[in-house]
């Protein structure tokens, strides 16, 4: 039997609960949890002394059970004449003193200032159907006569879903009133809802908790959505913003709890503590089809620093992890710069609900947390600084895979993005004290792109060529890894790098070992200017490399800026390598449509381009020439196959790892003309 109504307006009716109730007869209908999960909130707003009035009373079991520990002044009413004889019936020899009274809420026969405390469970709901004339002054009634029977100090307490248009008019009338107001979240009526409906659905519930006072200096407006923390507001929207939050999350995990993601994106979540502004954590939630052997599901903790490599920070390198990890469901937790972390144990304690309320519909084992290791990682800012183009940014360093230390650039608006990133070495110290101390470690190459593009400068050295002793030029310094890899790579170029900013230099110099001499110079310019005046001066370039990124992260291309695109810019750049000189640019691009557009206008400006796009990252290089010793494909993949091969020979005094040097036949394979 479908105890429900067709329609919602149908929840106003007083035809409509006495029906409900004639058919439910003695059975108890519980709205929004029952005592055991409501009791942890209501017993701070409400005292056993209080003189209660519950309104829409129905048969809920709450006032009985309030009234069976202790609280034994309660008044219930209810518009259904039929619930109310039930009751009466029902408790008159084991709750003698409760009172039972038929009596509409909107219209009560009560004196002014009678109760202390006035308690709604799920009423304000039934009555507030739509948001028409009518039920609008149905409710203003209804809280004008709330705000009669209750005396100072006295308090409304509402157990509601909270749809938007009832918090509004809430947060209208109570402060409006001398009210002060709060809204609760009360996770525990959620999870006894989920654990007993078929699906394991179910929606946020809110307490409203409005004190009477005599004269209120200001509107107060305070949340406590996570925890037990109470938040203060200025405003009733952020109220507002902070349920519907509240309200759309519980939304996205009733989603995940009802069926599987697999084939589709995946779900992010930004966990916040209550007050915070920076989110605490990140959850990326991904599914696969099953597969027989896999567990359902695991949450997967992303060590602090590590969230910006390639497998946690990218959508491709996360459904990779989601395939090695034997699991039908994954939930990737990413940690926060700006927080702080106690430990493993802390860090599961502190995730365990939130992870809870991702997991499938059914699931009630253990749900089993995975990592690198068994640390939540170490993070340590040693800079924090601002640049006037790029805004905040820091130096910070972390602890990696065996205990290894990388020091790192990050621009806090593109906080998931590492901008440079250098290995620390201990060198222990000379003299008397023989402290050790923390250095740059010139063998280690944090871009595998650098290594790439190095290929391009080798093979333009090699190449016949009337350009001017070895030039290079590169534009975009960062932390100069570029620079440095070349520069200890490839003895005998005379490198100028190009750089906008001029906090950049003092960071590369000051943090990333970056050290000037007279192979290697900087020039603070614009990148398209210094191109343009050394075409005015007539000057030549072996190679020239554009490896700058974009200051704006909604772009399809990332890198380099649209700008350095243009045609004037490319004419010029060509101008300057001549017949005998390469062009190298590092792309990062994720619009095709746009990518597609970038060869064309290569092609357009060069005879030959070749692009090579890196497996486990989002770049590609792009080597463009016009030189005569390339005229044909083969000639370019030899040549190019030759320039790898010398760099990975140059390349092992930086004792790189056999993965981050060049595998010569997948990199020839991989060259695209």
């Amino acid at each position: 039997m479908n105890l429900l109504p067709k329609t919602a307006t149908e929840f106003g009716s007083t035809e409509y609960w006495n029906s409900f109730f004639k058919k439910r007869g003695k059975q108890a209908f519980e709205w929004y949890g029952e005592y055991p999960e409501l009791c942890g909130q209501l017993h701070k707003c409400v005292k056993p002394r209080d003189e209660i009035l519950m309104v829409g009373c129905g048969n809920s079991k709450l006032s009985l059970d309030l009234y069976d520990v202790g609280f034994k002044q309660i008044t219930n009413i209810d518009i259904s004449q039929v619930v109310i004889r039930q009751m009466q019936e029902a408790n008159k020899l084991q709750r003698p003193e409760m009172l039972w009274y038929h009596m509409d809420a909107t219209a009560m026969n009560f004196s002014d200032e009678k109760y202390s405390v006035v308690l709604d469970k799920g009423t304000l709901d039934a009555l507030f159907t739509d948001e028409s004339e009518d039920t609008l002054a149905t409710i203003r009634k209804y809280f004008s006569e709330i705000a009669r029977v209750l005396r100072v100090g006295g308090r409304y307490v509402c157990i509601s879903l909270l749809q938007e248009h009832i918090l509004r008019e809430v947060l209208e009338f109570f402060p409006k009133n001398e009210f002060v107001l709060r809204v609760v979240r009360c996770v525990e009526a959620e999870q006894k809802t989920a654990d007993s409906s078929s699906d394991g659905t179910s929606m946020p519930v809110f307490i409203v908790v409005a004190t009477k006072f005599k004269k209120l200096p200001m509107k107060v407006y305070e949340v406590c959505l996570a925890g037990e923390q109470v938040q203060r507001v200025q405003k009733p929207e952020e109220v507002v913003l902070s349920v519907a939050a509240a309200q759309k999350a519980s939304m996205v995990c009733n989603g995940l709890v009802r069926g599987s993601i697999a084939g589709m994106k995946e779900v992010s979540l930004d966990l916040h503590r209550p007050g915070e502004e920076i989110p605490r954590y990140t959850i990326h939630v991904l599914d696969q089809k099953p597969v027989r052997g896999n567990g359902k599901y695991a949450a997967f903790i992303v060590p602090q620093g590590r969230e910006t490599e390639w497998l946690f920070s990218t959508p491709q390198g996360r459904q990779k992890l989601l395939g090695s990890a034997s699991h039908d469901r994954l939930a990737i937790v990413s940690m926060h710069r700006g927080q702080v972390y106690a430990n493993w144990d802390a860090v599961k304690d502190e995730l365990a609900e939130s992870v809870k309320s991702l997991a499938p519909h059914g699931l009630h084992s253990h749900i089993p947390y995975l990592s690198l290791g068994s640390e939540v990682g170490r993070r340590e800012t040693i800079f924090k600084g601002h640049s006037a183009l790029s805004g905040d940014y820091i130096v910070e360093e972390i602890l990696g895979n065996d205990n290894k230390i990388f020091r790192r650039l990050v621009f806090l608006s593109n906080q998931f993005v590492i901008q440079s990133e250098a290995a620390i070495k201990q060198v222990k110290g000379k003299g008397k004290s023989k402290e050790s101390k923390k250095v740059i470690d010139p063998g280690y190459l944090a871009c595998q792109h650098h290594l790439y593009m190095t290929i391009g400068v080798h093979l333009a050295l090699g190449l016949e060529s009337g350009a001017a002793e070895n030039n290079v030029m590169v534009v975009g310094l960062g932390g100069g890894g570029l620079c440095t890899f070349i520069h200890e790579c490839l003895r005998n170029t005379n490198m100028v790098a190009v750089e906008i900013d001029p906090e950049m230099l003092t960071v590369a110099t000051s943090y990333f070992g970056l050290t000037l001499d007279d192979r290697l110079k900087v020039e603070i310019a614009d990148g398209i200017d210094y191109v343009a005046d050394c075409v005015q001066q007539n000057r030549h370039f072996r190679a020239i490399l554009f490896d700058v990124d974009s200051k704006d992260p909604t772009l399809g291309m990332s890198c380099p800026p649209q700008a350095f695109l243009d045609r004037k810019v490319l004419d010029n750049t060509k101008a300057l390598v001549g017949s005998g000189g390469i062009f190298v640019l590092n792309l990062v691009c994720r619009d095709d449509s746009l990518r597609g557009k970038v060869v064309d206008e290569l092609k357009q400006v060069f005879k030959y381009v070749l692009s090579y796009k890196l497996e486990e990252d989002v770049n590609e290089i792009f080597y463009c020439a016009d030189n005569a010793a390339l005229d044909s494909g083969d000639k370019w993949q030899v040549g190019m196959k030759q320039s790898a091969k010398e760099i990975n020979s140059l390349a092992k005094k930086f004792k790189l790892s056999r993965d981050d040097l060049v595998d010569l036949e997948e990199f020839v394979e991989g060259l695209k003309i």
